[in-house]
């Protein structure tokens, strides 16, 4: 007897239904709009990467590379990897491109999805979608300031409620060295009440203790030397300029001492943004970023000041999903037209009449393979359209179709080759 095979996606990786699409859809959107406005452009690198280049940009010592990056070897030899995350591709992109010789500086924007093996849980997945935003060639510190009110926008533009930035400066190469060795003294002494994973981070990655999110390693984590109290004149007068910009736009922030980001290519600012609730805390960051000053040069490029972020596109459409199911309101996006018909006839015509609904640009809905009045309204009714339009045998044969709003069943009978004017004037009241 043969094994029945049971088929489901990857553990980790979940597919976008329907109806989920049109919160993807609006988080896009929104995203494009704000982006093109501050003047970002567009591009999209390749989802496969050369493994080196996460290697070299994120750092061998980084849990992604150890633990959680998908890398393959080719038939040709070639080491692959799935990408991780956007920055160190566009960084590729932007020396490969020879975009250091365009007007600086050069301001990207990428979305789509991405890929790490680490345990899935709430909000994480092994496949997930990201909103990134970069900008190359610029070190003054209101860049800074600029990715994270554009980030702060777009929550805000999707009607996200009290945010908070968490802040931090991690300094650069000239402050950071004397801050690591106190930090790996302190914790030297206290290893033994650390987790697995702190106590190998202790040997590659120190700093990564600090965002350890193990509820035994809290109380010595509290206690450790704090880098902001380190930092170079330089990296302090950089940190003091980004805070006060934020002053000046009114964002709302809160100093994180503990705040480090787990890739090694961040230096100076690096930020993350949540809802500020219990269970916006349960869920994690809806965005993360910071500056990057070495990784083009570390990839092989010019020595480029950069600063970017990315927003979780998941984790923010888990928010929007659960505020509309509490509210009880309408889903992202509605059909608020639909198209019913009654007979061969009235079906024929429905055909070329969506065509011209089309060219109009009217979204409208229809069920074309329905022959029942009731079935199609009731259907329009769990879409949520104001207007109803019938299109049945007699009206077919007169050349009209009936108006039907949804909500008062008032009804009104219009000539068939007005009916695009007519539905377009009704959707502007």
């Amino acid at each position: 007897m043969a094994t029945k095979i049971r088929l489901q996606a990857p553990i980790g990786m979940h597919d976008i239904l329907p109806e989920t699409q049109p919160f993807f859809r609006k988080v896009y959107a929104v995203a494009n709009s704000i982006a093109q406005f501050y003047g970002f452009k567009k591009i999209d690198t390749p989802i496969v990467e050369d493994a080196d280049l996460f290697s070299k940009g994120i750092g061998l010592g980084t849990d992604i590379i150890e633990k959680e990056m998908y890398a393959f070897r080719s038939k040709g030899g070639d080491f692959l990897a799935l990408r991780p995350e956007f920055t160190a591709g566009m960084a590729r992109a932007y020396i490969e491109h020879g975009m250091v010789n365009l007007p600086q500086p050069q301001k990207l924007y990428s979305y789509g999805p991405l890929f790490r093996m680490e345990r899935p849980q709430a909000g994480r997945f092994r496949q997930f979608h990201q909103v990134d935003l970069e900008v190359f060639g610029e070190q003054d510190s209101v860049i800074d300031a600029q990715i994270i009110q554009i980030f702060y926008n777009i929550l805000k533009e999707l009607k996200f409620k009290n945010l908070i930035v968490e802040i931090n400066s991690i300094g650069d190469r000239n402050c950071r060295p004397y801050y690591k060795k106190m930090l790996v003294n302190y914790f030297r002494s206290r290893e033994s009440s650390l987790c697995s994973d702190c106590r190998r981070r202790l040997r590659y990655n120190p700093l990564r203790i600090l965002d350890c999110k193990e509820e035994k390693c809290q109380p010595i984590k509290a206690q450790a030397p704090q880098l902001v109290d380190h930092l170079c004149e330089e990296c302090k007068t950089h940190f003091k300029e980004v805070l006060e910009f934020l002053d000046e736009v009114e964002m709302p922030y809160r100093l994180n001492p503990y705040l480090v980001r787990g890739l090694d290519y961040y230096t100076k600012t690096v930020f993350e943004i949540y809802e500020d609730s219990e269970e916006g805390q349960k869920l994690g960051a809806l965005v993360g970023g910071g500056r990057f000053d070495n990784l083009v040069k570390m990839l092989g490029g010019r020595d480029t000041p950069a600063c970017g972020g990315a927003a979780g596109v998941e984790r923010i459409v888990a928010t929007l999903k659960e505020r509309i199911k509490q509210e009880n309101t309408a889903p992202v996006s509605v059909q608020k037209v639909f198209l019913a018909q009654l007979s061969d006839l009235a079906k024929r015509k429905s055909l070329r009449l969506f065509e011209e609904f089309r060219k109009a640009k009217i979204q409208i809905a229809e069920s074309f393979g329905k022959d029942s009045l009731k079935t199609q309204l009731r259907l329009a009714d769990k879409m949520g359209a104001d207007y109803a339009l019938i299109l049945g045998q007699k009206e077919a044969l007169e050349e009209a179709i009936i108006i039907r709003d949804m909500k008062t069943g008032r009804q009104e009978t219009v000539k068939l080759d007005k009916i695009v004017k007519e539905m377009g004037k009704y959707l502007k009241k």
